[in-house]
């Protein structure tokens, strides 16, 4: 993620757009240092101004000061500085975090905030990252899950292998999005804690985990077609969590 660190007293990361500012000031999991913004204001100013804390700075500046700070142009004239994205430390405990999505190899930074936006509003209760051939957590990330990646509690491993071996250790039941050899995921009982695994969107799921879970795919006009893999985590999640009644 950049780093805007003039001083070398702060560490702080960018974030940008209206949604990931507002939701970032609504977890209240990470501080807001400065938000920088044209003047006149943007539109949804009234929405930021009453939830900002005290302590941040408020800094006019230009459109293409705005361009410059984020490295893009969809930040609807609003770019913060906010302290780094809390990375959990400690792995998850099946009896509190009983929905658990592991993401084996995303790489596009898009497909990565799209699958983390669609997990927080299915009742996603933990998140596992690949450090290892994965897109990282960006300010671009951010802005593509709206601001919601601010409440999901995520965990890093370096391989898909790694966190497999956690989950097994903790008595979750995997299951594995694929196109061969899988049964309907609507013909499945899914029974608490559970977790599902999204592969890379050209090769899947990395081989040596292919045999870790039941193997579940969404039914489809054509077997030789398949759905992005954003579009794909979305069905999965939203059927496992009504099956589950995580939600209603």
């Amino acid at each position: 993620m950049k780093n805007i660190n003039q001083n070398k007293k702060i560490n702080s990361e960018v974030v940008f757009g209206a949604h990931p500012i507002i939701e970032l000031l609504k977890a209240k999991k990470r501080k807001l240092y400065t938000i920088y913004t044209t003047n006149p204001k943007p539109k949804v100013w009234s929405k930021i101004v009453n939830i900002l804390p005290k302590y941040t700075n408020i800094i006019s500046v230009t459109k293409n000061k705005l361009d410059s700070l984020s490295d893009n142009q969809e930040h609807q004239n609003l770019v913060g500085l906010a302290s780094p994205f809390v990375i959990r430390k400690k792995f998850f405990s099946p009896s509190i975090h009983k929905f658990v999505l592991l993401l084996d190899n995303i790489q596009d930074t898009r497909n990565l905030g799209a699958i983390l936006r669609s997990a927080y509003c299915t009742g996603v209760t933990g998140v596992i990252l690949t450090t290892k051939n994965s897109a990282p957590i960006t300010a671009a990330t951010i802005k593509a899950s709206a601001g919601l990646i601010e409440y999901l509690e995520v965990y890093q491993t370096n391989t898909a292998t790694s966190a497999i071996n956690l989950l097994k250790e903790n008595k979750y039941n995997i299951f594995l999005a694929t196109v061969d050899n899988s049964k309907s995921a609507t013909n499945i009982k899914y029974e608490l804690p559970i977790c599902l695994v999204i592969g890379n969107e050209a090769t899947g799921i990395s081989k040596n985990i292919l045999k870790s879970g039941q193997h579940i795919t969404i039914p489809q006009v054509q077997s030789n077609v398949s759905y992005n893999a954003s579009v794909a985590a979305g069905i999965l999640l939203c059927l496992m969590s009504t099956e589950t009644k995580l939600i209603t």
